[in-house]
């Protein structure tokens, strides 16, 4: 169960983030709306949410996700992959100390946007990426095995980020779409298959015990309930425009 969450307020910059999702510019004022329900939905699943200010500086600063790994027993600041990222850290790191006193770090040539990492219980699935690279994965490992985790690499082709395709529900179900459905490393967990047409819908967050869906998905969010989840749709249309999606936009610990 999670208590805490970390959230950053999306800056005017917004705009020029990174995005390969040919959707158009992201409405700003409409980001900032959908930012504040977003909020609201992590304090209706009982999280205390802590709100950072816009950095304009960073146009996907909005994305904390990528900038940390936030454990029961550690917190590890990434090397995000995007050079135009890479600077979010610094900001991060200063907040981290308020919530963890043991804290690690990924170092270059490593690379690692958490947005690749999905945890299952004490262990964390760790996806090679063009962000996330070798040398970040076997630092990110030997970190969480200093804290009594583990961690193993996946493979990966088809998306920019592991959890683009993937969303643990706990209770072995696991959300999944496109090559993620034959890899051997999932065939453990009840695989719930997310339809083609809705693949962006594959990256829905659970919060004790009520799972967020992105709106606008109904197939995945039937899916979902049919297994007796409780689910809350969330509307995030104008971060996806700038390829992030409802797990990008927050860290919860």
């Amino acid at each position: 169960m999670f208590s805490k969450a970390i959230v950053r307020t999306p800056c005017p910059n917004l705009i020029a983030g990174i995005s390969s999702a040919n959707l158009g510019q992201p409405d700003y004022a409409l980001a900032l709306e959908q930012h504040q329900q977003y909020i609201k939905a992590l304090e209706q699943c009982g999280l205390a949410v802590t709100v950072l200010p816009a950095d304009n500086d960073f146009p996907d600063s909005c994305f904390v996700e990528d900038t940390a790994l936030c454990t029961p027993n550690c917190a590890i600041i990434t090397n995000p992959g995007a050079a135009s990222r890479q600077g979010e850290v610094i900001d991060m790191a200063r907040h981290i100390p308020n919530f963890y006193s043991a804290i690690e770090t990924i170092e270059a040539p490593g690379t690692v946007e958490a947005g690749d990492i999905m945890m299952v219980g004490n262990h964390y699935y760790i996806g090679l990426s063009a962000r996330t690279n070798q040398q970040g994965a076997e630092q990110m490992i030997a970190h969480l095995e200093k804290y009594g985790h583990s961690g193993s690499v996946v493979s990966l082709s088809e998306v920019l980020h592991l959890k683009t395709g993937l969303g643990y529900l706990e209770n072995n179900k696991l959300l999944a779409c496109g090559e993620f459905l034959t890899k051997p490393e999932f065939q453990q967990y009840t695989l719930l298959e997310v339809d083609p047409s809705e693949s962006y819908a594959a990256n829905s967050v659970w919060v004790n015990d009520t799972v967020l869906v992105p709106a606008g998905y109904p197939k995945t969010q039937q899916l979902i309930e049919d297994q007796g989840y409780k689910t809350l749709a969330v509307d995030v249309s104008e971060f996806r425009k700038v390829d992030g999606g409802l797990s990008c936009l927050s860290l919860r610990f």
